[in-house]
């Protein structure tokens, strides 16, 4: 057995009981992983000891640290989760199974396997936050003993900590175990540029130490002048951070040494703007580079005053000045919940947000359709650039960097984002797209049938929105789906004078066991899509005897109200518009296509696959806007092209897209789409625009 001693000694801040139980968990994972070695050739256990030894550095509480110890005993030997729980108590075994990875389920491929680990995780982690300090544990001392594992598992396991368990240490405010893990991964995955900025580091830490030493003794001497007590540390940026500033800033290394970073800790907050007025007394503060996360914490909870300096020479100076409350916070963030036994807990409110966060995941692995799908929305979640806009009432709420007013609808509510339909920034009405800044008052205008479209999963910068988004689309597409094949269905059955509803059930069951579908909506919602043909569908639904009847009356035409939805599409290659004659192709998983029935590319259709083309017609009353693009031959006037947008205005046409040619001195081409909602409406445009005398030739394009 290893020595322990080193562990225990570090215990020192838990109960003589307390420390009796890690013993004990100690000696359980020791004889279950008894005979097992690590790739480095040591015993099994020396790797739960130093996760434990981890967490203990963190001062985690006993069932944490009993975690560490037991947290390969589920998944690596033929202990039970019931086990661990007989001799630990529930907490413990819970703890150990939310970072055991899923053993009996097999899985298409490793990538699924993974995100469905991934994703049990962060379930178990929603229930009690220790799990994942355990898996950040465990997953930085498999990153400390990476260079005995093959290259290419090496590097794949360095990817999902740079992508994954880095940024969540970061959102956790766990600073020291991020750059450790950032650090360690960036140097799996390019020791070579690694390497070379490391040594260059070294070379250049001799030529600015003496100025490092005198910017400090410099801020010392100014702030014991103005009697603030204070600790000034010179601030030295880690491995993977001036990788990415030399990669993101396109800058030399030289450039980015030139920054000088000190950190100034005092004793409360009112020393912590004392100490910037005196930091700004001494050296001239940059414009536009000073940051409060006093007043507005990270999303992490972090808290500091972020100024940037020009000193002697011009040499930019980097300050932070915070309390040794913050200090904590800033390098254990969450974990220092644990360090504080007193009511008023500094880390409280980094617990908070913490579950805040953990809460917005609940809702996103609810809505993802699947593990991969759940673990791209969390990438997404984990980036750590924010922006502070605030909601009319004045509520501030904090959104990526990137972020448009569909994320601010969604970060408010659901339902809000849902019903989206324009947004105000400071009062001015913006398309929804814009990206918004720090600062800015967001309001956010809902109609009661506004939904989202597909066009908004381009722009949104949130995982809750993109989630949301897909969620309410899948269900959507798949309720269309059903109402489309229902009808599809109905049209075939019609010849047979029988509908849907009045099909035998054993029928029904019958095809549903052919065709592997569960339930009939799933059969409908197939047809709908276009997968399968209604008319093969609707013999098959039948009995012998009933499939014989006549063909006639099979082809009286489905109506098109023009408001299905995002089913029935209507085609961009010659745009149908209310009136027009038109033709349906049904298209294998995008449902429904309506073309014009002049359209070259849906005759090219009915010729070689006529069995997915079906006659369909307008409703009378079919409601919506319509795409149409026209050709407008103008004299070149000063003003015509105001004068054509003003006339369209007149007679409600919405331009959608314009563009203009010069054919020569004369005459230009005016390419226009426009929305409309029909062609008597459009009539109505030819005639408002024949009357321009400027115009010598108006034509509809047909593609």
């Amino acid at each position: 057995m290893l020595n322990t001693r080193a562990l225990l000694d570090k215990l020192d801040y838990l109960d003589p009981e307390q420390v009796s139980q890690i013993q004990k968990a100690y000696t359980f994972a020791a004889s279950a992983h008894e005979g097992q070695f690590r790739r480095t050739g040591d015993p099994y256990i020396a790797h739960p000891l130093a996760v434990s030894m981890i967490l203990a550095d963190m001062h985690m509480d006993a069932p944490s640290i009993m975690a560490g110890l037991l947290h390969d005993v589920i998944e690596d030997t033929h202990v039970s989760k019931e086990a661990v729980k007989q001799e630990f108590g529930e907490t413990v075994a819970n703890l150990v199974d939310g970072v055991s990875k899923i053993g009996a389920i097999k899985f298409e491929s490793k990538a699924e396997a993974q995100a469905q680990n991934f994703r049990k995780m962060m379930l178990a982690m929603t229930k009690d936050i220790r799990v994942i300090l355990v898996k950040l544990a465990d997953r930085l001392h498999n990153m400390r003993t990476l260079a005995v594992l093959h290259p290419q598992k090496r590097r794949r396991i360095a990817t999902e900590t740079l992508e994954i368990y880095a940024p969540i240490a970061y959102r956790l405010g766990m600073n020291e175990v991020r750059i450790e893990l950032e650090d360690l991964g960036f140097q799996a995955i390019y020791p070579m540029r690694a390497t070379r900025i490391k040594k260059a580091i070294i070379k250049a830490r001799g030529t600015r130490k003496d100025m490092i030493v005198s910017i400090q003794e410099m801020l010392v001497h100014a702030l014991e002048h103005n009697h603030l007590p204070a600790r000034v540390i010179g601030r030295e940026k880690h491995l993977y951070s001036i990788y990415q500033k030399m990669k993101t800033q396109r800058k030399p290394f030289s450039e980015i040494m030139d920054v000088y970073g000190f950190r100034i800790i005092v004793d409360n907050v009112d020393a912590c703007y004392r100490a910037l007025g005196t930091v700004h007394n001494l050296y001239t503060p940059i414009p536009g580079r000073f940051k409060d996360y006093i007043a507005i914490p990270k999303s992490n909870g972090y808290q500091s005053l972020h100024t940037t300096l020009k000193g002697k020479n011009g040499v930019p100076i980097e300050i932070q000045i915070r309390t040794e409350d913050m200090e904590d916070m800033a390098n254990s963030g969450i974990a220092s919940h644990w360090l504080y036994k007193s009511d008023t807990d500094p880390a409280g409110d980094a617990q908070n947000r913490a579950r805040s966060w953990l809460k917005s995941l609940v809702e996103m692995q609810q809505r993802a359709g699947n593990s991969l799908e759940f673990i791209e929305n969390v990438k997404i979640d984990l980036f750590p650039d924010e922006v502070y806009v605030f909601t009319p009432k004045g509520r501030i709420l904090e959104l990526p960097t990137g972020a448009t007013p569909v994320d601010f609808a969604y970060a408010v509510h659901t339902d809000v984002g849902n019903a989206c339909v324009a947004a105000r920034i400071d009062h001015r009405l913006v398309p929804l797209s814009t990206i918004m800044q720090s600062g800015q008052t967001v309001q956010i205008i809902t109609a009661p049938n506004a939904r989202p479209t597909p066009g908004w999963l381009g722009f949104v910068g949130t995982a809750k929105a993109r989630a949301n988004i897909r969620h309410y689309l899948k269900t959507q597409r798949r309720s269309e789906s059903v109402e489309l094949g229902l009808r599809l269905l109905n049209k075939a059955l019609t010849p047979y004078h029988v509908s849907a509803n009045e099909l035998p059930k054993e029928r029904i069951q019958s095809i549903l066991e052919d065709t592997n579908f569960r339930e009939f909506d799933d059969l409908l919602e197939d047809i709908g899509l276009g997968n399968q043909m209604a008319q093969l569908t609707a013999r098959r639904l039948l009995p012998p005897e009933g499939a014989k009847s006549e063909d006639a009356g099979s082809n009286s035409p489905l109506v098109i109200r023009g408001s299905e939805g995002l089913i029935i599409n209507f085609a961009k290659c010659c745009r149908p518009i209310p009136g027009d004659t038109i033709v349906g192709h049904l298209s294998a998983g995008r449902g429904m296509m309506v073309h014009r029935d002049i359209c070259r590319n849906v005759q090219q259709e009915q010729k070689q696959n006529p069995e997915k083309c079906l006659p369909v017609e307008w409703a009378p009353d079919a409601q919506g806007e319509f795409s149409v693009d026209l050709k407008v031959e103008i004299i070149n006037e000063r003003g015509i092209l105001a004068t054509l947008a003003n006339s369209l205005s007149e007679v409600g046409a919405n331009i959608e897209l314009i563009n203009l040619k010069e054919r020569d001195a004369q005459i230009s081409t005016v390419n226009l789409r426009l929305g409309v909602a029909g062609r008597i409406h459009l009539a109505r445009i030819f005639k408002r625009l024949r009357a321009i005398k400027a115009i010598t030739r108006l034509v509809r394009i047909r593609h």
